[in-house]
């Protein structure tokens, strides 16, 4: 009996899982995968799944899916929508979304994943697929790793793997070499003298100097990267404070920054750190700030020639217009872990998700996407089912087989 691939997803949808805490979404992965004949190992860096089908001799080819939701209130108005509430790993209830999604990664390889065992006659050699934790937290992939990943599975000939975007379904994009940035999130806290609110000369206040290290922050890419150069500094949270009339003795920022090139990155974090002390100083405040590097990704890099070998697949899988170059993408993946862990070639590429009567062709071929349309991580984000999961699989499956041996006569 297949797998209804529609129900898994608005299931998936419905029932999301922060990182490290994919409890029932591993579950669901490694009941289906038993009964294909694929040898399941599960709890793989804590929530992590991985398949492994040996069908002879041949290449060993790896297909991952990331499982993990965000902390973001959905706001579809999706019949399926999520309702989920849950506790981050700082103890705060949130809710949760598939807002990135992860849940449309898990069907398209569970998908693929039955297509290729039914198939396994027309090809030869090792399939491993797994299902990755924590994606979204940037530890998923090393914890798999330090786990005893590919001590427990085979390592592989090539990565491969894909990502929804917010691109026409029935569409793909794929970047040869650097592909998706590296990302580095750090917290700065900034010290003051707290005070009554009245009293402003009796302090030093680290919400007007938390202020000043975000504004000036923003002369970083404005004035300080070349023109040739990318990168992208924000800052995503100010935390300060309890009451309106208290001036606080600390304040916290949270930032993060995506670049494509490590000198490039040596310099925004050093121009980070140094107007985040030359503001403190500024202040007057009573001791440096405290930066705090937390998750970091790697630059995702596409090798050129495997690239080239799986683009040719993706074309034959899909069609010759339905493949495209989508440029270099200021988001960020962990999937590079894997590969460079294995010693293998990655090849990763965007999945469009959204219908495509929204995209103006002209405006796509020119990288213009429409305003209205969700980026990842914003709470209307809403792949269509049809055709983004058939889609999804094909891909899958026409890159995995161009890997794979040719399977017996």
């Amino acid at each position: 009996m297949s797998l209804d691939l529609a129900a898994v997803y608005r299931d998936l949808h419905a029932n999301p899982e922060l990182s490290f805490q994919e409890h029932r979404t591993a579950g669901i992965v490694a009941e289906a995968l038993g009964p294909l004949g694929y040898e399941v190992t599960t709890g793989i860096g804590g929530t992590g799944v991985a398949g492994v089908l040996a069908n002879g001799d041949g290449p060993t080819v790896l297909l991952r899916a990331d499982m993990d939701g965000l902390p973001v209130l959905e706001a579809t108005g999706l019949p399926y929508a999520s309702t989920v509430r849950s506790t981050d790993l700082e103890g705060n209830d949130v809710p949760v979304m598939h807002a990135c999604g992860h849940d449309v990664h898990v069907t398209c390889l569970l998908g693929a994943a039955e297509r290729l065992a039914a198939g396994r006659a027309e090809w030869s050699g090792t399939l491993v697929v797994v299902f990755q934790p924590a994606e979204e937290q940037g530890g998923g992939a090393e914890a798999m790793v330090a786990d005893g990943l590919f001590d427990r599975v085979p390592k592989p000939d090539v990565v491969l793997g894909q990502h929804v975007a917010p691109l026409p379904a029935g569409f793909v994009g794929l970047r040869p070499g650097p592909a998706m940035a590296a990302a580095d999130s750090l917290s700065v806290l900034v010290h003051g003298t707290g005070g009554h609110g009245s009293r402003p000369e009796a302090t030093v206040d680290p919400v007007l100097l938390a202020a000043a290290i975000t504004v000036r922050l923003q002369g970083i890419v404005a004035r300080e990267i070349a023109a040739t150069d990318s990168a992208v500094v924000t800052v995503g949270q100010l935390h300060a404070g309890t009451k309106n009339n208290i001036i606080p003795a600390e304040a916290k920022l949270g930032l993060s920054v995506r670049t494509f090139d490590e000198s490039v990155r040596e310099k925004v974090v050093a121009a980070i750190e140094r107007i985040a002390k030359g503001e403190a100083a500024a202040s007057g405040a009573p001791r440096e700030p405290e930066l705090v590097f937390e998750e970091r990704f790697p630059l995702t890099v596409n090798e050129p020639a495997a690239s080239a070998r799986t683009a040719a697949a993706l074309r034959g899988a899909l069609g010759d217009d339905r493949v495209f170059d989508p440029g270099v993408v200021s988001g960020s993946e962990d999937i590079g872990v894997l590969a460079t862990a294995a010693g293998a070639p990655l090849v990763y590429w965007l999945l469009g998700g959204f219908d495509p009567a929204r995209f103006d062709p002209v405006a796509l071929a020119a990288g213009r996407l429409p305003d209205d349309l969700p980026s990842n991580h914003s709470p209307y984000f809403a792949p269509v089912i049809d055709p983004t999961l058939d889609a999804g699989v094909a891909a899958l499956v026409g890159a995995a087989r161009e890997w794979l041996g040719g399977g017996a006569a």
